[in-house]
C-alpha cells in the first residue's frame, strides 16, 4: 500500500538523509564490538497494542544497509497486533542490524501511532459517509511518511503540500479583501499559469458560506468551527454544489456529530501534530 507520492527517488532521498544523520562516519559501536562478516537473526516485538504501519519501509531500510537481508516473517501494514506480538523477524549481517535499528523504529513507532489513532477515528464514523483527512500539520522532513500511515489507518490524504491544490484559508481571504476577491484573483492566476489545480475556500460563518457559493468556482468549502447546527445548516445551503469539510477543533468526543451533519470530509490536525507513537523494540535472537 504505497502512494503514488512514495517514488523510489523519494524513499531513497529520505533514507539516505536519515542514516547520514545518524550514522555519519560510522556506526563506531558497531564497527568496535562485531566482526564485519557475523550474521544473526532479529525481530521487532510490540511493546504496545494497535495498528502497525511502515512494515514495507522497514524491509528496505534493513535492505538498504544489507542487501542480502533475509525477511523471515512479518506481518503486511494495516494489521492489528496486540502487545507481545513479533511482527518482523530478519536475518542478516549483524552491523546492518544494528546501524538500522534506530531509524526502523523511529518510523515504525511514529508511523504505527498515526495509522492507529486515524483507524480509531475513521471507525467513530464508519456509519456515515464521511471521510477522514489529515492535513499539513506534520514533521518536517517526515510528511511523507505520516500521510503514508494515515492511508494505512483506513483515512484520507488532503493536499499533500502548497503545490497540489489551492486553499484559501481566512488570512489569504482577509489579505486579499474577501473571499470574491481571492477567488477572482485565483480563478485568473490559474488561467493565466495553465495549472488545473482544484480550488478550496475555508469560511468562518453562513454568510461566507454563500459567498463561497456566488462565486459559482469553489470545488471544496470548509466549515471551520462551526458547530453542528451550523454545519448540517451549511450542508443543506451548499446542497451538492460543492464538496464540504468540517474542520477546526474536531476531537473523539465530536467527530460523530460533525459527521451527522453530512460533510463529505473531516479533516483532523491531531492525527499528526499531536499523536503518541506506538512502542516498538529490535530484539537479538
Amino acid at each position: 500500500m504505497r502512494p503514488d507520492y512514495i517514488t523510489e527517488a523519494s524513499l531513497t532521498d529520505f533514507i539516505d538523509s536519515a542514516l547520514a544523520e545518524d550514522i555519519r562516519d560510522g556506526d563506531h559501536s558497531s564497527l568496535a564490538s562485531i566482526p564485519s562478516n557475523a550474521r544473526n537473526t532479529a525481530f521487532l516485538l510490540m511493546k504496545a497494542s494497535g495498528i502497525v504501519a511502515g512494515m514495507d519501509l522497514a524491509e528496505i531500510i534493513f535492505r538498504k544497509l544489507d542487501p542480502t537481508m533475509e525477511i523471515l516473517s512479518s506481518v503486511p501494514d494495516g494489521t492489528a497486533v496486540k502487545e507481545g506480538d513479533i511482527i518482523l523477524k530478519i536475518h542478516g549481517n549483524s552491523r546492518a542490524i544494528l546501524s538500522a535499528e534506530r531509524l526502523v523504529l523511529n518510523c515504525m513507532q511514529r508511523m504505527s501511532g498515526i495509522a492507529t489513532y486515524t483507524s480509531y477515528l475513521t471507525s467513530l464514523i464508519a456509519n456515515t459517509n464521511t471521510k477522514l483527512l489529515d492535513t499539513r500539520k506534520t514533521t518536517p522532513n517526515f510528511r511523507m511518511m505520516e500521510k503514508w500511515a494515515v492511508l494505512i489507518g483506513g483515512g484520507v490524504n488532503h493536499r499533500y503540500g502548497l503545490f497540489d491544490m489551492i486553499m484559501l484559508k481566512d488570512n489569504h481571504v482577509d489579505f486579499a479583501g474577501g473571499i470574491h476577491k481571492a477567488v477572482s484573483a485565483t480563478v485568473d492566476y490559474l488561467a493565466s499559469t495553465g495549472k488545473d489545480l482544484k480550488i478550496e475556500v475555508e469560511t468562518r460563518n453562513i454568510e461566507e458560506v454563500q459567498q463561497a457559493l456566488d462565486t459559482n468556482k469553489v470545488d471544496r468549502i470548509m466549515l471551520d468551527n462551526m458547530t453542528p447546527e451550523e454545519m448540517t445548516r451549511a450542508v443543506t445551503l451548499i446542497a451538492g454544489r460543492s464538496e464540504t469539510e468540517a474542520s477546526g477543533g474536531i476531537t473523539e468526543s465530536t467527530i460523530q456529530a460533525a459527521a451527522a451533519s453530512g460533510v463529505d470530509y473531516i479533516s483532523v490536525g491531531a492525527l499528526t501534530h499531536s499523536v503518541k507513537s506506538l512502542d516498538i523494540s529490535l530484539k537479538a535472537q
